[in-house]
């Protein structure tokens, strides 16, 4: 079985929503027959590199937010994420462009080792002082996570390289219908948006490997959309 799974460095419901999925892979029978491969995402593709801000500052413009709703806001998210036994800085977080991370896994992929790079890129974009978009920081990344520094600096000296990579991945996501992330597909039989619980990812594989037909799992879960919003979900709701 294959499991797509699309999504973006800068959003928090991906990097929840991974933890999750995890969690539901993890007690599933097959999950030794799973393949899992992760595309690319972009919640601002207009944004330039190098044009960056503070997240609170992005939030409270973004909604129209005094700055204690911004906080409020990235509170809420940090709580779910805690409740995954996953870090999260909720100030001081950086916000900008994030196609060199997707060219950066993109090489990761090619060298088998796109999932420990995303999940160091998430732990250093959330949880940790180091802005993923420094290209330093990148490179830095990249060693940890077993790749060249001299390859993964000239990845991202070279704008082109792995760019129709990351664009084909997000043209796909377009026919698919995904219009926000975190978005998973399970042997293109399955869609799944959002952040679900760990119990709705074990499900899904379940049904995906008696290979019924495409169905969407799940109802309303927290998830950032193409304009980079990023939804709390209500107290009580199926996310905390």
């Amino acid at each position: 079985m294959r499991v797509e799974i699309w999504s973006d460095i800068a959003c928090p419901w991906c990097y929840i929503g991974k933890a999750r999925f995890e969690k539901g892979l993890a007690g599933f029978a097959h999950r030794d027959e799973v393949e899992v491969v992760h595309r690319s995402f972009e919640l601002d593709p207009g944004r330039a590199k190098g044009d960056t801000v503070q997240v609170l500052d992005m939030l409270a413009r973004k909604y129209g937010r005094s700055p204690e709703e911004a906080r409020s806001m990235e509170a809420g998210v940090a709580a779910n994420a805690q409740a995954e036994g996953l870090g999260y800085r909720s100030e001081g977080r950086d916000h900008g462009s994030t196609f060199d991370i997707h060219r950066l896994l993109h090489l990761a992929k090619a060298r088998g080792r796109q999932d420990a790079l995303l999940d160091i890129a998430y732990r250093a974009n959330f949880a940790e002082e180091r802005s993923v978009f420094d290209g330093e920081v990148l490179v830095d990344l990249a060693v940890e996570a077993g790749l060249d520094a001299d390859e993964a600096r000239a990845v991202l000296a070279d704008p082109e390289a792995y760019a129709a990579e990351v664009r084909a991945d997000e043209r796909e996501a377009s026919e698919l219908g995904a219009n926000g992330v975190p978005f998973f597909v399970l042997d293109r039989r399955y869609g799944i948006s959002g952040g679900q619980p760990a119990e709705v990812f074990a499900q899904a594989l379940e049904q995906a490997w008696q290979d019924r037909p495409l169905t969407a799992i799940g109802g309303d879960a927290a998830a950032c959309d193409a304009d980079g919003a990023c939804e709390v979900p209500a107290a009580g709701g199926g996310n905390g």
